[in-house]
């Protein structure tokens, strides 16, 4: 945290603070109000599908202290170095209150790879369905029976 700090203080020294300052007084209270709404709901949703996962598991995990350890791994993928440290931790914490480690850690790495796998396809789905002249090679290339055929084959592998 002190080198992304750091960082910054070089930034503002070298470039000024004007820039910044401008950006965050172009933001509007509502704007601000939807972006906290939509963290919040994608954290609840995110730690309900943790729940989820881990219920199926045979492991009781409350919606509250999912939410709230949730939120405690994402501030610690985003201040420690490598992003996954809060889901290890998350990981480890619930294995051990539970205790069964190996399905804790089993929970967590089924909760972020359908995760993943959701915001891949959703990721896919506005590529392919919004017109772009700069997307446009990369849509033909994934309407390709190539692409398509990989992508049937996969889906088999990936459910296995």
């Amino acid at each position: 945290m002190l080198a992304g700090v750091g960082i910054l203080a070089a930034l503002v020294q070298h470039l000024g603070s004007a820039a910044f300052l401008e950006g965050v007084r172009r933001i509007d209270p509502g704007t601000l109000l939807a972006a906290l709404g939509i963290g919040l709901l994608t954290t609840v949703f995110s730690a309900w599908r943790w729940c989820l996962v881990a219920r199926g598991l045979g492991l009781r995990l409350p919606l509250g202290p999912a939410v709230a350890d949730y939120y405690r791994a994402l501030f610690l993928n985003a201040a420690l170095p490598g992003g996954v440290l809060g889901d290890v931790h998350r990981a480890v914490r619930h294995g051990r209150s539970a205790g069964d480690l190996g399905r804790g850690v089993r929970a967590v790495i089924l909760e972020r790879t359908a995760g993943q796998l959701v915001l891949l396809v959703a990721g896919a789905a506005v590529l392919v369905l919004r017109p772009s002249p700069v997307l446009a090679p990369v849509a033909h290339l994934l309407a390709s029976p190539a692409v398509a055929l990989s992508a049937a084959a996969a889906v088999p592998v990936a459910l296995a």
